[in-house]
């Protein structure tokens, strides 16, 4: 039977959403995600804002995925445009695990470059998943503008998305590869190599691209 939110089971499974304990808040997730019902989709994207557990939250993005598109896509697309942080990186990363492209348009050059590390991330992900054919290159072009950010995480995280776009992405390296920025230049190069050679370790790959621009490469004369 469909759980409403006008019933007890409704209104324990909403209080278990934010009870103190993380344990109880995953299996209210997992409830909700079982029994979809529309109207508790409000509820699970509200949640998601504030989840400080990755497993909790991983659950609440499941229990989206089994909800209807039509309900969840608008709601998440809103969700992208919030304020906080932690919002926009799970709305991003859940409309990754839908997958309908429809959301495209809602992923904007202010998201790919966000401020906040995690939420560009998950933008950089979501883009590559949901890009119209004939679009990769525009998006590989605007990825390779963030080269050089950040740390090992996030720099790992651009490369993957990049080489996951393939070939395409060639003349948007080639262009970082000649920049005044050697953080990017390396950066450019290490994922170049990425594609080149899969199974090359990405720490390899960089500490690699650092020498090659430290003695004068990638684009350097000399």
């Amino acid at each position: 039977m469909t759980i409403t939110r006008e019933d007890p089971e409704a209104i324990r499974v909403l209080q278990g959403l934010e009870d103190g304990r993380s344990s109880t808040r995953l299996r209210a997730a997992l409830a909700v995600g079982t029994t979809p019902d529309p109207g508790f989709v409000d509820k699970l994207i509200e949640r998601c804002a504030v989840e400080p557990e990755f497993f909790v939250r991983d659950m609440l993005t499941w229990a989206l995925t089994r909800h209807p598109v039509s309900v969840t896509l608008p709601a998440l697309i809103r969700e992208v445009r919030s304020e906080h942080a932690q919002a926009r990186s799970q709305a991003l990363h859940t409309l990754s695990k839908i997958g309908d492209r429809r959301a495209w348009p809602a992923i904007s050059w202010a998201l790919l470059s966000d401020a906040d590390d995690e939420v560009a991330r998950s933008a950089w992900r979501t883009a590559v998943v949901l890009v119209p054919e004939g679009e990769e290159s525009a998006l590989a072009g605007e990825l390779a503008r963030q080269l050089g950010r950040g740390g090992r995480e996030t720099q790992l995280s651009l490369s993957r998305a990049l080489v996951d776009l393939g070939e395409v992405i060639g003349p948007a390296l080639r262009t970082a590869m000649t920049a005044p920025d050697p953080h990017m230049r390396a950066h450019a190069l290490a994922t170049e190599r990425l594609l080149r050679e899969p199974d090359t370790g990405f720490e390899f790959a960089v500490e690699e691209a650092k020498r090659c621009v430290a003695l004068g490469g990638a684009g350097q004369e000399g």
